[in-house]
């Protein structure tokens, strides 16, 4: 049976000289990963913004044809005759609308109205601002609250507009706020450097001191709109005077709990991070260890909450593999080489995409190098998606936005000869209409090296994989897709880890019915003896919510999972 989920608190812990973690309360058997419920089934959004306009935003006017006659509204200059009498008979029928909204999932709002006012019944029409509307006839003795729940089509801001009607006394109150979709839509980004501490570009020409922090600008930046509520940066630490880890999270102060990026002494390595975007417009890259460290950072897409692309994932399909001739010509890169790729119209990408998601391997390298991945049609930019030294096998995951004719193009980096494998984990398209709902910063669900609820502390077998349910109890999950980052330690030899959406539900294990799952021939995070090694992964989880971690190596290795976002289409 699959353990249950534990939710830890506390400092990043997928780095070596980091002080240990404290595990929080658990979630629970059967409890969903995200903290305060089910994304999946209308739970709170951890850290989801609320909306609101109080009561005293309410606007009151005489019903048209009562005795109060053509008042106007409250909060107006005094009047004379006829108009302050019709005013004054407003004024004396109360009535008060308080809103709060929040997303109840990507496409979906929640709100809750306060009707405060004399007894009477009332007529209440709520206009979602998408030409549909709601209307409830009640009867108050003074005061109604309730909930009420709309779906919209697309992601967007829409102006909810809630009037009340009291007959009996002649008035109509008017209250309304506008409400953003917590889901967002992704726009391809030409691969741009934004950061390098290096060269004092996006930041000071200096290393981030350890336990130091830079704050990178990138709304309004390089092209990205000030609306971005997410953006897409492929980050590198080089240059580490020892070991230890970076946290990415939104322009403000404090860690968060995860890690997005592990680093040892002399080391070039990077992973991919999806970071909401501060109200600022900028987020902020915190050097976990104890030493300094050079910070680069390349922006390949963002989010915002506006229709463009959706998302569609897909079981991880080999799209390159120069091992084998699959997708290009059989045999290794020559060095600073590039090849093309078709990726629009194979491996289950429908033409007219904007991206492709992949994790994107160099193995086998003859000398020290990096790999980078970008449009057809363009010259290569001076970026990088896969840093390697020479005879590492390493991965890292990337989203690549297609060429107007299908293709990605990739380049190796490096002077000497290396072998190239991309899998296929899921495109962006105009057509997919599963959004993004982005946590504030990385959120640790899975730990083997401490005790959570239904798992005592203990890696994971060599040759066996590690079953954990994400979702609640669902035998039909409408969660499309989920973005972890995911890190393997405490590694005594080499091996691979693959992620998969489970093709069981929950009540499967439980009544112990479920079929052993095919193993899978992608790798998500390659390692060996001694590494530290994180990587983004974006993963569905089949059915019932459940992702499988497979231990594709023969000896046992720490598993450590932090939740970034997860893809929904309702």
């Amino acid at each position: 049976m699959a353990a249950g989920v534990g939710l830890v608190s506390g400092p990043a812990q997928a780095a070596g000289p980091v002080a240990p973690v404290v595990a929080a309360a658990p979630a629970g058997h059967g409890a969903a990963a995200t903290p305060g419920g089910n994304p999946g089934k209308g739970g709170s959004l951890p850290g989801g913004k609320t909306f609101s306009s109080p009561a005293d935003r309410t606007v009151r006017t005489p019903l048209a044809g009562s005795a109060s006659g053509a008042g106007s509204g409250a909060g107006s200059a005094a009047r004379t005759g006829a108009a302050a009498q019709a005013q004054g008979a407003v004024a004396d029928a109360y009535l008060a609308i308080d809103l709060e909204a929040r997303g109840s999932t990507a496409h979906s709002i929640e709100l809750r109205t306060v009707v405060t006012g004399e007894a009477a019944a009332l007529d209440v029409t709520i206009d979602w601002g998408d030409g549909a509307a709601d209307q409830v006839a009640v009867t108050s003795s003074g005061s109604d609250l309730r909930y009420t729940t709309h779906k919209y089509a697309k992601v967007g801001t829409y102006p909810v507009t809630v009037t009340v009607k009291d007959t009996t006394h002649g008035v109509q109150a008017v209250n309304r706020l506008d409400f953003v979709t917590t889901g967002s839509e992704y726009t391809a980004h030409a691969p741009t450097r934004l950061l390098d501490t290096r060269a004092g570009l996006g930041a000071a020409q200096a290393k981030v001191a350890g336990r130091g922090s830079v704050v990178l600008k990138v709304a309004g930046t390089a092209n990205i709109p000030a609306g971005a509520t997410e953006v897409v940066l492929n980050v590198t630490a080089t240059n580490a005077a020892g070991a230890g880890h970076v946290v990415v999270q939104p322009g403000k102060d404090g860690f968060e709990t995860g890690s997005n990026l592990n680093y040892a002494a002399g080391q070039t390595v990077a992973n991919q991070v999806i970071v909401p975007v501060g109200e600022d417009g900028s987020v902020r890259l915190i050097n976990g260890g104890w030493d300094s460290v050079d910070l680069l950072a390349d922006v390949t897409g963002y989010f915002t909450a506006s229709v463009a692309s959706g998302y569609t994932t897909l079981n991880p399909v080999r799209a390159v593999d120069t091992r084998e001739g699959i997708g290009t010509a059989k045999g290794q890169v020559p060095g600073y080489g590039t090849f093309e790729v078709d990726m629009a119209g194979r491996v289950g990408v429908p033409k007219g995409v904007t991206a492709v998601a992949l994790n994107l391997t160099a193995t086998g390298p003859r000398a020290a190098g990096h790999l980078t991945a970008y449009p057809s049609g363009q010259a290569a930019p001076s970026t990088s998606s896969v840093n390697f030294s020479a005879g590492q096998t390493v991965a890292n995951s990337v989203i690549v936005p297609v060429g107007p004719d299908g293709k990605i193009s990739i380049r190796n980096g490096s002077w000497d000869r290396a072998d190239v494998v991309a899998d296929v984990v899921g495109y962006y398209s105009t057509d997919s209409r599963a959004a993004l709902v982005c946590l504030g910063g990385p959120y640790r669900v899975i730990d083997t090296r401490i005790d959570s609820w239904g798992r005592k502390a203990g890696p994971v077998p060599g040759r066996t994989m590690l079953p954990e349910r994400f979702d609640a109890d669902t035998t039909n999950s409408d969660i499309d897709g989920w973005v972890l980052n995911t890190t393997v330690t405490n590694t005594t030899g080499a091996g691979f880890l693959s992620v998969t959406a489970d093709p069981n539900t929950w009540p499967d294990y439980v009544k112990g019915t479920a079929v052993t799952p095919q193993r899978p021939v992608s790798s998500s995070v390659n390692w060996t003896a001694g590494a530290t090694v994180p990587n983004l992964v974006q993963t569905s989880g089949g059915k019932g919510g459940i992702i499988d971690f497979w231990n594709q190596g023969w000896q046992d290795v720490d598993l450590i999972v932090d939740l970034i976002a997860w893809y929904q289409t309702v």
